[in-house]
């Protein structure tokens, strides 16, 4: 059932995609990767994502800005958001703005596989609809 559920990696960091991107793909997921918001934005029109692993600290682009906007029009995918700068404050607006998750990098496996891991039981328990293409508060849904 997992290889049905495609995560999308948003990071702006080569490394950190790469290795996220080989421990999910290890544990059966399908993965995407974007280099910012604005890729990470134009995958959720082009393909269906179940759930948006992101970092926080990003150029032009920042992942408050990309959850803002996926809660707007994709308010059924779960969001992760991860940061090497974690605070309070960045737990609080994270948590405000809808995050499902947060993580501090560096990011255990472990830890990284459980979150995913009880995502995916919501996932497959049919509590969240992934994004579909069109899908959300443009199209009127």
């Amino acid at each position: 059932m997992k290889d049905s559920i495609t995560i999308l990696i948003v990071d702006d960091e080569y490394m950190v995609v790469n290795v996220l991107e080989k421990i999910l793909m290890k544990k059966g997921f399908n993965v995407r990767t974007a280099r910012n918001g604005q890729a990470a934005k134009e995958f959720l029109y082009s393909e269906p994502i179940d759930v948006i692993l992101s970092d926080i600290i990003m150029p032009d682009m920042d992942g408050f800005e990309l959850l803002q906007y996926v809660k707007e029009i994709f308010p059924a995918v779960p969001v992760i958001m991860m940061t090497g700068k974690g605070d309070a404050d960045m737990v609080r607006k994270a948590t405000q703005l809808g995050a499902d998750e947060y993580i501090t990098k560096p990011i255990k496996g472990d830890e990284l596989s459980l979150v995913i891991e009880r995502i995916s039981w919501q996932l497959m328990a049919g509590e969240n609809k992934s994004a579909k293409p069109g899908t959300g508060l443009k199209s009127g849904n």
